[in-house]
C-alpha cells in the first residue's frame, strides 16, 4: 500500500475511496480516538506552571488505533483528511499522536466538498496541521473541563446530585431562564385598536386623531375609542393623498449552519440535532446520477463566502433555465457580521447545480431530499435579482380623524421564481386624490400586550449566534445538554426552564457570575479565536481563568448553604425502622430512608412503592446473575439484577431480522428500539 488516508467517518471514507485508484487506502477513525480520560480530571500543572492534559485511548477504540498503527507502518505516505474545522483539526492530531507519528511530519488535506475534484486538489496542495487552531480546540476542551469537572460537584453537594455546570451550557441556561422571568414579571397592558371599510371594499386603520399620530398604544382605554369612533361618525371624508412606490426585495445570502438550523427548523420542522445529522449525510455522500458523492459543501461554517466556480456556474444555470431577466449584472458577494468567521471557509451550498431538486428526488430520502432542496433554493435564489414590489397606500381624511389603507402587490418575482411566494396581492381600487369616501363600517376592538415568547430551538439559536455564544459545532449539542440534565423541556417545540434551572443559575449568579455572563461566554469565544490566530498564547489563557475560578471553588466549598430538601416525614422506614424523610432528586421530590446507602428503601410522595422487577430464570450472560423484567418509558425489558455492576440488558422480544447484510462487517442487520424509536443496528454491535 503506497498512501493510507484517514477520516473521522466510514461514510466519508466510502465516498472517498469511490474517486481514488489502488494506490490510495481510505479508513475511519470513528470520531475522537484519544481524549480526556472519563473516569478522572485529566489535566495536571507542572512545576512550571503548564497544563498537561493527560489524553488517554477510550477502550471502544482501541481496536481502531491499533488497526491505523498497522496500516500507518505499511504505508509510504499517511494523510490527514479529517475536517476542515477547529475540531477537525485537532481529531487528527490526537490520530497522529495515537499511531506514534510527529503530527507536524504528516501531510494535512483540506477541501469543503466531497467531490471527486475537491479530493483530487486536496491531495495535490496538502499542508502540515494547523497547532493554533489545534491549541484553540485544545484551550476550549480544557476550560470545558475545569468548569464541568470543578463546578458541577459543587453543585451537586449544594443543591442535588446529577447536576452540571458548563462555560456555554450555562450561559444559555440563563438566557431560558431570564425569559421565563421576563413571562412571569410581565403585567400586560391593555390598548385599542379602530379599524374601518371604506368605499364598501377597502380595510383601513386608525392612523391620526387629532392632528395627533397614533401608534399601537396610543389609545389606553375604551373611553378614548369611543370618543374616536363618535366623533368618525360625524365627518365627511374625502382621498386625502394616493401613494405608489416601487418596492425590492433582496434575496437571504446562502445559509451558514445557525441560519440552516433555523430554516430547517420553521420550515421543515426540523430539531437542530436533526438537521445536522441529515447534513452530515449530504456532506459526506449519497447516491446520485454520477455515483455516491457529497452533495453539499460542510455544513458546520459561520461563512457566507461561496467559491467563484459554484458561483458562475449557478449564473449559468439561472440563464438557461430562467432567462437572462432573472440574472443580475454582477455577482452577489455576501459577508458575514461574525467577527469570528472563516473566511476561507465557503457557505453551505450544493457541490453540484445540475443535481437540482427534480433530479436528486430519484436518490435522496424524504428527509434528505427536503433539508437538500431548502440548501439547493437559497443557494441558487442568492444569486438571483431582487423582487419587485408595488406599495399602495390611501388615506383617508376626515376634519379630526384620518385612516391609512395599504396594498401590496408584486410586479416581478425575481428570486421568488425559486423560493415561491405564497402570498396573496392585496389590491387597492383606483381612487381620485380630492373625491369623497364613504365610511361603511367603524369597530374598536380591545387588546393587551402579550409577554414575550418562550424561545424555541431555533429562536435560541438565533440569540446564542447574535450574543456570540458558541459556535456553528456547538449549537445543536448545548440544547441536547440542557434537555438531557433536565434543565428545559420542549412542550409544543417551546422551551420550558425546570424547576431546577432556576436554583441553579441563581446560585450560579450569586457566586459564579461569569460562567453565566453572556459578554464573558462571548468574550472568551473570541479570545480562542485569537489562539487559532496565533495571537495568544493558550497556556496563558488557561491559567488566567484557571486561578481566580479556582478560589471561588474553594470559598463556595466553604460559604455557600446547602439547599438540599432532606425532611422528615414522622414515618418509619418499613424495611429497617429508620426514620424516613423527604428528599428532592432530578425528577422531583420523593421519600426516602434515611439509613441510606445501607438501606436503599423509596416511595412516590403519593405513597406509591415503585414496582419491584419481576424475576425470570434467564441467566446473565455477562456475570451469571438471575435477569429481571424492568419497566421503562419504551415498555418492559430484561436487565440484569446485579445493576449498577452489571448494566447488561436486552429487549424481551428478539429483534427482527432484515434480511439486509451491515455495510461495514457484513454481518446481520436487526430492527432495534431506541430512545429516539427504531433503528436498524448490526447483530454484532456489543451493547454496553
Amino acid at each position: 500500500m503506497k498512501n493510507l488516508i484517514i477520516v473521522e467517518s466510514p461514510a466519508k471514507g466510502r465516498t472517498i475511496s469511490n474517486f481514488l485508484g489502488k494506490e490510495y487506502k481510505v479508513v475511519a477513525s470513528k470520531g475522537h480516538i484519544r481524549d480526556l480520560p472519563k473516569s478522572n480530571f485529566g489535566i495536571t500543572i507542572d512545576e512550571a506552571g503548564q497544563f498537561v492534559p493527560k489524553y488517554s485511548i477510550p477502550r471502544d477504540a482501541s481496536a481502531t488505533v491499533k488497526e491505523l498503527k498497522k496500516l500507518s507502518k505499511e504505508a509510504e505516505t499517511v494523510y490527514i483528511a479529517t475536517d476542515e474545522d477547529r475540531e477537525g483539526e485537532a481529531i487528527g492530531y490526537h490520530i497522529a499522536m495515537a499511531i506514534g507519528k510527529d503530527p507536524q511530519s504528516l501531510p494535512r488535506i483540506v477541501f469543503h466538498e466531497i467531490t471527486k475534484s475537491a479530493i483530487q486538489h486536496a491531495l495535490e496542495t496538502p499542508r502540515t496541521l494547523n497547532m493554533d487552531n489545534i491549541n484553540a480546540q485544545q484551550t476550549r476542551r480544557l476550560l470545558d473541563r475545569i468548569v464541568g469537572y470543578k463546578l458541577s460537584p459543587l453543585l451537586g453537594s449544594k443543591i442535588q446530585k446529577g447536576l452540571s455546570a458548563g462555560r456555554v451550557q450555562s450561559s444559555a441556561l440563563k438566557i431560558v431562564v431570564d425569559r421565563e422571568r421576563e413571562i412571569k414579571a410581565f403585567k400586560p397592558v391593555e390598548y385599542w385598536s379602530i379599524n374601518a371599510l371604506f368605499e364598501k371594499t377597502i380595510d383601513a386603520a386608525i392612523y391620526e386623531y387629532d392632528s395627533k399620530k397614533i401608534d399601537k398604544l396610543t389609545i389606553p382605554n375604551e373611553t378614548m375609542a369611543n370618543e374616536i369612533v363618535a366623533s368618525a361618525k360625524g365627518e365627511d371624508f374625502i382621498v386625502a393623498s394616493i401613494d405608489k412606490s416601487k418596492r425590492r426585495t433582496r434575496p437571504s445570502p446562502p445559509f451558514m449552519t445557525s441560519t440552516l438550523q433555523q430554516s430547517a427548523s420553521t420550515q421543515l420542522g426540523f430539531s437542530p440535532k436533526k438537521t445536522m445529522i441529515v447534513a452530515q449525510k449530504l456532506y459526506e455522500g449519497v447516491k446520485t446520477d454520477k455515483g455516491t458523492m457529497g452533495v453539499i459543501t460542510y455544513m458546520r461554517t459561520d461563512s457566507l463566502n461561496l467559491a467563484k466556480e459554484a458561483v458562475f456556474a449557478a449564473r449559468d444555470h439561472i440563464t438557461s433555465a430562467y432567462g437572462g431577466k432573472y440574472l443580475p449584472e454582477k455577482p452577489r458577494n455576501y459577508a458575514t457580521k461574525a467577527k469570528s468567521a472563516q473566511e476561507a471557509h465557503e457557505a453551505i451550498r450544493p457541490t453540484m447545480v445540475e443535481f437540482d431538486p427534480k433530479r436528486a428526488a430519484d436518490y435522496l430520502t424524504t428527509d434528505e431530499l427536503k433539508l437538500y432542496r431548502l440548501i439547493y433554493n437559497r443557494f441558487l435564489a442568492c444569486q438571483m435579482v431582487d423582487a419587485v414590489f408595488e406599495s399602495q397606500t390611501i388615506l383617508f381624511k376626515g376634519s379630526k380623524t384620518t385612516f391609512k389603507a395599504s396594498g401590496r402587490k408584486l410586479l416581478f418575482d425575481g428570486f421568488y421564481k425559486v423560493t415561491g411566494y405564497n402570498e396573496k396581492d392585496k389590491l387597492l381600487p383606483e381612487l381620485k386624490q380630492g373625491s369623497a369616501a364613504s365610511l361603511d363600517e367603524i369597530k374598536p376592538e380591545q387588546h393587551f400586550t402579550e409577554p414575550p415568547p418562550r424561545f424555541n430551538e431555533a429562536s435560541l439559536i438565533k440569540k446564542l449566534e447574535s450574543m456570540g455564544i458558541g459556535r456553528p459545532s456547538t449549537y445543536a449539542p448545548t440544547i441536547t445538554i440542557l434537555q438531557t440534565r433536565k434543565y428545559i423541556e420542549i412542550e409544543k417545540k417551546r422551551i420550558h426552564p425546570t424547576e431546577i434551572a432556576f436554583t441553579v443559575i441563581e446560585l450560579l449568579e450569586k457566586h459564579f457570575a461569569e460562567i453565566v455572563d453572556s459578554s464573558f461566554t462571548s468574550t472568551m469565544e473570541e479570545t480562542l479565536d485569537e489562539i487559532g490566530e496565533g495571537k495568544k498564547d493558550w497556556q496563558k489563557v488557561l491559567a488566567d481563568f484557571y486561578e481566580p475560578f479556582m478560589q471561588k471553588i474553594e470559598k463556595g466549598k466553604k460559604e455557600i448553604k446547602s439547599q438540599k430538601v432532606a425532611i422528615p416525614t414522622g414515618e418509619k422506614c418499613p424495611e429497617c425502622g429508620s426514620e424516613l424523610l423527604l428528599r428532592k432528586g432530578r425528577y422531583g421530590e420523593f421519600i426516602a430512608c434515611s439509613n441510606f446507602p445501607k438501606c436503599k428503601y423509596t416511595k412516590n410522595v403519593n405513597g406509591e412503592e415503585p414496582e419491584k422487577p419481576e424475576e425470570t430464570d434467564e441467566i446473565c450472560e455477562k456475570c451469571g446473575s438471575p435477569m429481571v423484567i424492568k419497566n421503562s418509558r419504551r415498555g418492559k425489558f430484561l436487565a440484569c439484577s446485579a445493576y449498577p455492576k452489571c448494566k447488561n440488558a436486552k429487549s424481551l422480544v428478539p429483534p427482527k431480522e432484515i434480511g439486509v447484510p451491515c455495510p461495514e462487517c457484513g454481518g446481520k442487520l436487526q430492527e432495534r428500539e431506541g430512545k429516539r424509536g427504531k433503528f436498524f443496528g448490526c447483530a454484532a454491535y456489543r451493547y454496553r
